[in-house]
């Protein structure tokens, strides 16, 4: 028996192949090292294509991982200081806690959430609560040989009303996985699968609903081959005729550039088209 993913990624196979390494309208850079002692830093910085301001953070963490505790403290360019403390299988075995904080000391923004995460076989449990604003929310799946369901639940404890709730079930094998989301308190509905065809070529598709919105339906489809054991190429489609296409190479162990394109087949003697690039960089 094998514990379930969370709630958040349930369908996460799909949504990756059809969201990640497609870097448009921006350059990014992201340098990560380890130092001897096992502290690892991460710089990211983007610049934004159609504005041109550039955002950053610099990013710590410490892992003791022998005895399940972590600390991680990032400074971003906008002057947030965000801190994480993580203890792992110290008060119970499969139990996780994490206190997650952000400050912006110009405008006197604090935030704190405390989060509790228990898996054991057949059950990931997740459990939140926002410190300042009094807001309690949990999630959980329970899944068994590859069935998954799962509920969310937000309470708002000031006004002592459920401020959110959604459901999502899912089924996983080793080649294939198929998903149903409903969400925003059940009114906007989802359902997604992901295929690995072969070793080299992967399939996903997703469908979307908004019950309170138009009856039009918002269609995704995309694809991954590896070209190699360097190189790989994505690309996707929309029913509202926006073509993305994105090329990953690994120009070297801990080297990786990665290119996109999101072109708009409705509009395509306008400027509607974005184009990005991304480098990654670690040791």
């Amino acid at each position: 028996m094998s514990v379930p993913v969370a709630f958040n990624d349930i369908g996460k196979s799909a949504k990756d192949l059809l969201s990640k390494d497609y870097p448009i309208g921006g350059v990014k850079l992201e340098v990560k090292t380890t130092a001897p002692n096992g502290v690892t830093f991460k710089v990211n910085g983007q610049r934004d294509n159609k504005t041109g301001i550039i955002v950053g953070d610099l990013e710590t963490k410490y892992a003791d991982k022998v005895n399940g505790i972590s600390f991680t403290e990032a400074w971003t360019t906008s002057n947030h200081l965000n801190g994480k403390i993580e203890l792992e299988n110290n008060l119970a075995k499969g139990l996780k806690l994490e206190l997650v904080t952000s400050l912006l000391p110009s405008a006197n923004d604090k935030r704190a959430s405390v989060n509790a995460i228990y898996k054991k076989p057949n059950v990931h449990t997740v459990a939140t609560l926002d410190v300042f604003k009094t807001n309690f929310s949990v999630n959980s799946v329970v899944g068994q040989q590859g069935f998954l369901v799962g509920g969310e639940v937000a309470y708002n404890v000031l006004d002592g009303k459920i401020s959110r709730y959604n459901a999502a079930a899912g089924f996983n094998t080793a080649e294939y996985s198929v998903a149903l989301h409903a969400t925003n308190n059940l009114n906007t509905f989802a359902a997604s699968y992901y295929h690995r065809v072969t070793s080299d070529l992967e399939a996903s598709g997703k469908a979307a609903w908004d019950s309170k919105g138009t009856n039009a339906v918002a269609l995704e489809v995309g694809a991954k081959l590896k070209l190699d054991s360097s190189a790989f190429v994505k690309g996707k489609i929309s029913n509202s005729g926006v073509l993305g296409v994105a090329y990953t190479q690994s120009l070297r162990p801990g080297v990786k550039v990665n290119l996109g394109a999101a072109i708009d087949t409705t509009r395509l003697n306008e400027n509607a088209h974005k184009v990005g690039v991304s480098f990654t960089l670690e040791n």
